[in-house]
C-alpha cells in the first residue's frame, strides 16, 4: 500500500486519533518536552487536513509553547510572571510527595523549579499513582500565594494530566481488523515517528522490540549498540506509563522504603527503563541487584516480612564502545562487556531479549515520518491496557512448538516475547502460521545471544545448550542462529578453563597468530585502553544521584593549568556557590593556574553584587595560587567549560544541575554525590586541536600495536 493510501486509511479509521507526524518534528525541535506531551497539543490544534487550518493550529501549538512551557533556566522569570499577573498556566512535569514532619502534601513542578507548592487533595486523590513516584506532565495553573503568614508562596490552582480522560479498548482492536498484519507494523512504526518504507522486516522487527516491555508486564528487557540510535526515546518520551531512570538506584527507591512502609517506582509504572548501562556506572547499593534477581524472576520481592508483587517490566539500555565483530571472535570478551560486575550471571540470565542495537541505524532526518501515524498517548493507553489486562501466555504455549533442550527460563523468555508480538500485532485476533514462526525465530534468536554470553562467562557446561531450537509446519527441527555470532568459533565454542587439583584455575591460550592483526583487534585494544578519558554523552534524568561535579570532571581535570568557564547564569548567591564549589573539585583534582570566568548580568545592581561575591572567590584561590579572571560578555547564551587538557564539557544547565534539599539538614544537602539532580544533559568531547592531537596519538598506538603483534 502506497502512504497516500496508508495514509487515507487510516484517517478513515481513526478519525481524530491521528497526527501528522511532520508536524511533531517542526515543534519537537529546541524543547524537551516529551513528544506525547507534544503530540496531546498537535492534537488539540491541528485536527485537520486542510493546510490552511494546520498551519494555523501549528501556530498555535509554538504559541503555547512559548507562553506556557518553561525552559529550565527560566524558572526565575516564570516565578516572577506569577507573582506579577497572579497566576499563569504551565506545561511542566509535577510531583507530588508527602511530609510527615509537617503532616502535608507539597507538589514539585520540575522546570517551574519550586519543591513547596501547595496543592489540594482533589488533585492527587482523582489522578494516577504516578504522581507521587516520578510525576506526570500536566497544564498546571500556579497561583501566587498573597497571605504573608503562609510559608509557601504559590499553589495549584488547576491541574490537567496531559493523557486521555477515557480509552476504547474495542474501537482499538476494531480499527486493527481494517489493517493486514503488514499494514499495522507500518502504522506501528509510523506512530513512533520513522518512515518504514525504507526499512527491512527484520529492521521493523527491532524496532517493534523496543516496545514489548510496553505490551508484556514483567518482561526483562537489554538493548545494546551504538550513541544516537534512539534507544532512551522509546521510554522516555513515547509512553506516559514508562519511566528512565539513569543507573539501577537504591532498593529503597526501586522496590521498597522500610522507613514509610512505601512500595518504590516498580510498583507505579508499566515500565522502569535504566539509561547508559554501560556507561562506567557506579554502583552504590548493591543490594538492589539481589532484590532484582527475584523480581526479575518472579515478579515479586519480600521487604519487610511481606512478599510485594508488581507488574513493571525492566529495560536496560546502553552503548557498546567496541566493534561487534571483534567480541565474537574474541574468547575473552562477551556481547555484555560493558556491563558493570554487578550484572552477574543471575542477572543475566534473567533477560528475556537482547536486541541487537548495533543493527539499528543513528537517527536521521531523512528516515523520520512525514505522514501520519498514531497519536503516541493514543497508542500508550493501548499498550497500557494490553499490559494489565490480556494475557496471551497459554495461546503463545500451544501454538509455539519449541525443539530439545529447553530450561525453563528459556522457554519463558521466548513465550514471552512471542506474547508481546502477539498483543501488539493481532491484538483481538489470531496469526497464521507463517507470522508465528517468525515470530519464533525472533524471540529464540534474542534468547540465544543472552545464552551465547552465558556460555562464554560460565566455566562449565551450565549454559553450553546454545542451539535452541522450533519445530516448523514440516515437522522439521529448526535450529535458530543470531547472525553476528554464527560463524564466530569463539562464541558457539568458548574455550573452558582447565582446574587443576588444588582448585587453581589454569586459562587454556587461544592458539597464536603470526599475521598482523586486523583493524577491529587494533580497535578493540584502543578501547581498552581505559587510561585515555573518552568522549562522552549522556543525560542526567531528574531524581538521579551520583552526579557531584567530582564525578562529572574527575578524568579530565588532572594535568589541567587553564580553565575557561562560560556561563551566563552565574550571577546570584547560589550560582556563585556552585562556581565555588567546581573551583574546589578543580584545585582538588587538577592544577590550575588560571581560571577565567565569562558571565553576565541583568543590571548595574545584579553585576555590582555578583562581582563582589566573584572577588571573594578570587581572593580565597589565591591561596593556592590560582589566578580568577571574570569578564562579562551581554552576547552571551551558550555555556561550557575549555580545558586546556583538551576537553570541552557542556552541561544544559551549566553548574545549577541539584535539586534544593527540602531541608538543609537532609542527607545530600552537602554531598553532592547523593543530591537528587535536575534533568540535564552532559556532553564531554575533545576541542579541534585535542583532536587532531589524538588521531595523531591513536596513530602511534596502532604502529605500536602492530610491531608488537609482528613480533
Amino acid at each position: 500500500m502506497t502512504n497516500d493510501a496508508l495514509d487515507k486509511k487510516l484517517n478513515e479509521v481513526f478519525t481524530g486519533k491521528v497526527v501528522r507526524k511532520d508536524l511533531l518534528l517542526q515543534v519537537k525541535k529546541g524543547t524537551n518536552v516529551p513528544s506525547f506531551v507534544l503530540e496531546f497539543l498537535l492534537a488539540r490544534y491541528c485536527a485537520s487536513d486542510d493546510p490552511r487550518e494546520i498551519q494555523q493550529g501549528l501556530a498555535a501549538v509554538l504559541e503555547t509553547i512559548q507562553k506556557n512551557y518553561v525552559r529550565p533556566d527560566e524558572s526565575n522569570k516564570a516565578q516572577m510572571i506569577v507573582q506579577q499577573k497572579g497566576k499563569h498556566t504551565f506545561i511542566d512535569k509535577i510531583h507530588v510527595r508527602y511530609f510527615e514532619k509537617e503532616k502535608r502534601p507539597w507538589a514539585r513542578m520540575e522546570n517551574f523549579n519550586s519543591s513547596r507548592i501547595a496543592i489540594n487533595e482533589r488533585y492527587y486523590q482523582s489522578e494516577n499513582d504516578r504522581i507521587f513516584e516520578g510525576g506526570i506532565w500536566a497544564e498546571c495553573t500556579v497561583a501566587h500565594n498573597e497571605v504573608d503568614d503562609d510559608d509557601y508562596a504559590f499553589y495549584i490552582e488547576e491541574l490537567r494530566p496531559i493523557q486521555l480522560s477515557k480509552f476504547d479498548f474495542g474501537a482499538f482492536v476494531e480499527g486493527r481488523k481494517q489493517f493486514s498484519r503488514d499494514e499495522w507494523i507500518d502504522v506501528l512504526i509510523r506512530s513512533f515517528g520513522l518512515e518504514p518504507s525504507w526499512m527491512s522486516k527484520r529492521l521493523k522487527f527491532h524496532y517493534l522490540a523496543r516496545l514489548f516491555p510496553l505490551v508484556e508486564s514483567n518482561y526483562n528487557f537489554i538493548e545494546l549498540g551504538p550513541r544516537g540510535n534512539g534507544k532512551s526515546y522509546t521510554f522516555s518520551e513515547f509512553s506516559p506509563y514508562a519511566t528512565l531512570l539513569g543507573a539501577p538506584t537504591s532498593a529503597a527507591t526501586l522496590f521498597w522504603n522500610a522507613q514509610r512502609k512505601q512500595v518504590g517506582v516498580i510498583g507505579y509504572w508499566d515500565v522502569v527503563a535504566f539509561d547508559e548501562v554501560g556507561e562506567g556506572v557506579t554502583v552504590r547499593d548493591k543490594e538492589t541487584f539481589q532484590v532484582m534477581k527475584q523480581y526479575m524472576a518472579n515478579g515479586n520481592f519480600n521487604r519487610g516480612g511481606s512478599t510485594v508483587t508488581a507488574n513493571a517490566s525492566l529495560a536496560f539500555v546502553g552503548n557498546v564502545d567496541d566493534s561487534v565483530e571483534s567480541i565474537v571472535n574474541s574468547y575473552e570478551h562477551d556481547l555484555f562487556k560493558p556491563l558493570h560486575p554487578v550484572f552477574d550471571l543471575a542477572i543475566l540470565d534473567r533477560f528475556h531479549t537482547y536486541v541487537p542495537g548495533w543493527e539499528i541505524p543513528k537517527n536521521r532526518d531523512e528516515n523520520l515520518a512525514r505522514s501520519y501515524g498514531l497519536i503516541i498517548e493514543y497508542l500508550a493507553e493501548a499498550f497500557h491496557y494490553l499490559s494489565r489486562n490480556t494475557n496471551r501466555f497459554a495461546y503463545a504455549k500451544s501454538v509455539c512448538k519449541l525443539g530439545k533442550g529447553y530450561d525453563q527460563r528459556d522457554q519463558t523468555a521466548v513465550l514471552k516475547t512471542v506474547c508481546a508480538f502477539l498483543k501488539m500485532l493481532h491484538p483481538g485476533g489470531e496469526p497464521n502460521p507463517e507470522e508465528i514462526e517468525e515470530y519464533l525465530r525472533y524471540a529464540i534468536e534474542g534468547r540465544r545471544r543472552v545464552k551465547e554470553q552465558l556460555n562464554k562467562r560460565k566455566p562449565d557446561d551450565e549454559f553450553a545448550n546454545i542451539d535452541l531450537s522450533f519445530v516448523n509446519g514440516a515437522g522439521d527441527e529448526v535450529v535458530v542462529y543470531c547472525p553476528e555470532s554464527k560463524t564466530a568459533e569463539p562464541t558457539q565454542r568458548p574455550v573452558r578453563a582447565a582446574i587443576s587439583s588444588q582448585r587453581t584455575i589454569i586459562a587454556v591460550p587461544a592458539p597464536k597468530v603470526a599475521e598482523v592483526p586486523s583493524a577491529s583487534v587494533i580497535t578493540s585494544s584502543l578501547s581498552e585502553d581505559r587510561s585515555i578519558p573518552r568522549e562522552r554523552h549522556y543525560r542526567i534524568h531528574y531524581g538521579a544521584t551520583g552526579y557531584s561535579y567530582e564525578t562529572i570532571f574527575k578524568d579530565y581535570l588532572p594535568g589541567c593549568e587553564e580553565i575557561t568557564v562560560e556561563d551566563p547564569y552565574i550571577r546570584v548567591y547560589h550560582q556563585i556557590v556552585n562556581f565555588l564549589r567546581f573551583c574546589e573539585t578543580a584545585v582538588r583534582l587538577g592544577k590550575p593556574k588560571r581560571i577565567c570566568l565569562i558571565t553576565n548580568f541583568d543590571d548595574d545592581a545584579e553585576r555590582k553584587e555578583g562581582m563582589t561575591k566573584l572577588a571573594i572567590v578570587s581572593e580565597s584561590l589565591k591561596q593556592y595560587d590560582v589566578q580568577l579572571e571574570v569578564q562579562v560578555n551581554p552576547h552571551l547564551h551558550d555555556r561550557e567549560i575549555r580545558l586546556s587538557t583538551g576537553w570541552t564539557v557542556k552541561i544544559g544547565r551549566g553548574f545549577d544541575i541539584y535539586q534544593r534539599p527540602d531541608d538543609w539538614l537532609n542527607i545530600g544537602a552537602n554531598d553532592l554525590d547523593l543530591r537528587p539532580c535536575l534533568e540535564t544533559t552532559v556532553d564531554i568531547y575533545p576541542s579541534a586541536n585535542a583532536a587532531s592531537n589524538d588521531i595523531k596519538g591513536q596513530a602511534a598506538k596502532i604502529e605500536n600495536l602492530v610491531s608488537n603483534h609482528a613480533s
